[in-house]
C-alpha cells in the first residue's frame, strides 16, 4: 500500500514555497510516498497566484494541489494579525474534513501523516478525527523556535507576563541562545496585550502534543538552538531538515528578471550590492531618501529592491517603485552604478558572480539563500522575528555586519529613521575588499557546510532519513 501525507502550508510566499519544496524533497526521497498540499486563498496576494499558476504548468509526479475553496475576508479580517490565519484554517475546516475522510477511505494509499504550518496547527483537529498522526513544519529558525517555546513556558508555568517585556532594557537567558537575549529583539508580536500574544502562545502549546517538528535549518547552522530543542523533554523530536529553498525560481516577471540580469552581467564581480527588504518590506519617504543618500555617499555599486508601502485596502503587493520620492537628480546621478527596481529575482541576483554583498530584512529563507551562495549579509530587519534573526546572524553567529538588529516596520509610524551616514559606513564594511575577513571567512565555511548537509549522509539527509522512520 502507498502512503500519504497531507501538506497544509499558510497562504504566504514563503512558507508556501518552503512546504512545496520540502513535498518535493520528501517525494524524490521516497518512491513509496506521495504528498497532498492544500493550499488555501489569503486577501492579498503576495505572489501566490503566480506561484500556483507555475506548479499547474509544471507537475511533480506524486504531488497533488488542491486548492481550498476562497472564504469571504471578512470572516477573519477583524481578527487580531496573529489570529487571522488561525482563523482561516477554521472557516477551511468542514473542506478538510471532507477531503480526509475521503483520503482515509482510500483501499490503496495509506495517509500517514497531516504536516501544518506552525500557523495553522488548529487544523490538528480533524487530523485527530481521523486519527492521523500530526507534525508540525517550522519555517523561522531553531532559535526562534526555542524563544517561542520558552516564553511560552514563562507565560504558563512561571505565570510571568511576557508582554512587560515591551520597551525594557531587560536581557533574557533563552535556552536556544548561548548569548543573552535583549528583549528590544524579541518579535512584536509577543508583546501585544490586545490578545494577539495569547493567540500566537496558543499555537505553540498546541505544537507540543505532535508528533515531531520539522525546521527548516541545519545542524551545523545552529548547533547551540537545535541541541537545546532535542535536550527538553517537554518539546517533541526536532527534525532539521533544510535548507530547503526553491533555487529555479527566476521569477513570474521573466521579462523583468531578464533585464536585471542583464544589467548585472555588465558589473564587475562582487562590486554590486543588493538591497531587498522582503514582499512587505516598505520605508517611509524620508528614510529612503537617507537610504539613496547612504548608498550614493558609499561609491560603491547597487542594487536596490524598493517598494511603495501597501495602502489599506490594497489586495495586491506593488510591484513597481514607480511615485517613490528619491533625492532631486539621485537617479541620474548613480545611473552608471546603480539600479533602482520593484520586484526582484532574489535568488537569481544572489547567485550572480557580480552581486558582493546583501542589505536584507532577515527573513529566514533570504538567510538561508544567503547562506547557500555565500553572500555576506548587512541586517535591517523589519516585521516578525527578523530583528531576533538578525541578532543571530550577528552576535549569535557571527556571519552578518550590523545595520540595525531592531528596526521594525511599525517605525515608518514613529518617525524613527536610520541616517545617511550609518547607512554609507555599514554598506562600505559589508563591501569590504579584505577578503579575509572573519564575516567572509565564516559565511563561505557555513556555505560549504550547507551543501554538505543536504547530500547523502549529510546531517539534514540523515534527519530526513530518522524522520521517514517515523513517518512510515
Amino acid at each position: 500500500m502507498k502512503s500519504e501525507l497531507i501538506f497544509v502550508p499558510i497562504p504566504v510566499i514563503g512558507h508556501l514555497v518552503g512546504m512545496v519544496e520540502m513535498a518535493k524533497l520528501f517525494i524524490s526521497r521516497h518512491e513509496n510516498l506521495s504528498v497532498t498540499v492544500l493550499i488555501a486563498k489569503f486577501f492579498i496576494d503576495t505572489g501566490i497566484d503566480n506561484y500556483n499558476k507555475s506548479l499547474l504548468a509544471k507537475p511533480t509526479p506524486r504531488l497533488t494541489i488542491i486548492y481550498l475553496p476562497e472564504i469571504d475576508p471578512q470572516k477573519y479580517l477583524l481578527k487580531p494579525r496573529c489570529a487571522i490565519f488561525p482563523s482561516i484554517i477554521e472557516n477551511q475546516k468542514t473542506h478538510v474534513r471532507d477531503l480526509m475522510s475521503h483520503m482515509t477511505q482510500s483501499e490503496s494509499t495509506r495517509v500517514v501523516g497531516l504536516l501544518a504550518d506552525i500557523l495553522f496547527v488548529d487544523i490538528f483537529d480533524i487530523a485527530d478525527e481521523f486519527n492521523v498522526p500530526t507534525y508540525v513544519y517550522s519555517p523561522a529558525g531553531a532559535g526562534f523556535l526555542g524563544l517561542a517555546f520558552h516564553l511560552q513556558t514563562l507565560n504558563d508555568d512561571k505565570k510571568q507576563d511576557v508582554t512587560e517585556f515591551r520597551n525594557s532594557d531587560t536581557e533574557l537567558l533563552v535556552p536556544s541562545f548561548a548569548n543573552p537575549v535583549p528583549a528590544e529583539v524579541l518579535p512584536s508580536i509577543f508583546f501585544d496585550k490586545e490578545g494577539r500574544h495569547d493567540v500566537l502562545l496558543s499555537l505553540y502549546r498546541r505544537c507540543r502534543e505532535t508528533k515531531g517538528i520539522i525546521v527548516n535549518t541545519f545542524e551545523e547552522l545552529e548547533p547551540y538552538a537545535i541541541n537545546s530543542l532535542r535536550m527538553d523533554s517537554m518539546i517533541p523530536p526536532i527534525y532539521p531538515v533544510g535548507p530547503i529553498l526553491n533555487l529555479n525560481v527566476v521569477g513570474q516577471n521573466s521579462d523583468e528578471a531578464a533585464v536585471i540580469l542583464g544589467w548585472l552581467d555588465e558589473q564587475p564581480p562582487s562590486s554590486v550590492v543588493f538591497l531587498c527588504f522582503g514582499s512587505l518590506g516598505s520605508f517611509t519617504e524620508n528614510q529612503v531618501k537617507e537610504i539613496a543618500m547612504g548608498l550614493e555617499r558609499s561609491g560603491h555599486r547597487f542594487l536596490w529592491s524598493l517598494r511603495p508601502c501597501i495602502s489599506e485596502g490594497e489586495t495586491q503587493l506593488q510591484l513597481k517603485y514607480s511615485n517613490v520620492e528619491l533625492p532631486a537628480g539621485f537617479l541620474d546621478r548613480t545611473s552608471c552604478v546603480g539600479k533602482v527596481i520593484g520586484w526582484a529575482p532574489q535568488v537569481a541576483v544572489l547567485a550572480h558572480k557580480a552581486v558582493g554583498g546583501f542589505v536584507s530584512h532577515c527573513g529566514w529563507n533570504s538567510i538561508l539563500e544567503s547562506v547557500w551562495y555565500d553572500m555576506s549579509v548587512a541586517t535591517w530587519p523589519m516585521y516578525g522575528e527578523q530583528q531576533l534573526n538578525a541578532f543571530e546572524m550577528v552576535k549569535e553567529l557571527g556571519l552578518a555586519v550590523e545595520i540595525e538588529v531592531d528596526y521594525r516596520n511599525e517605525y515608518n509610524k514613529t518617525g524613527f529613521i536610520v541616517r545617511a551616514d550609518e547607512i554609507e559606513t555599514k554598506i562600505k564594511k559589508l563591501m569590504m575588499d579584505e577578503k579575509n575577513s572573519e564575516i567572509r571567512k565564516k559565511v563561505k565555511e557555513m556555505k560549504e557546510k550547507s551543501r554538505v548537509a543536504m547530500s547523502e549522509n549529510g546531517s539534514s539527509y540523515t534527519s530526513l532519513a530518522k524522520l521517514f522512520e517515523k513517518i512510515m
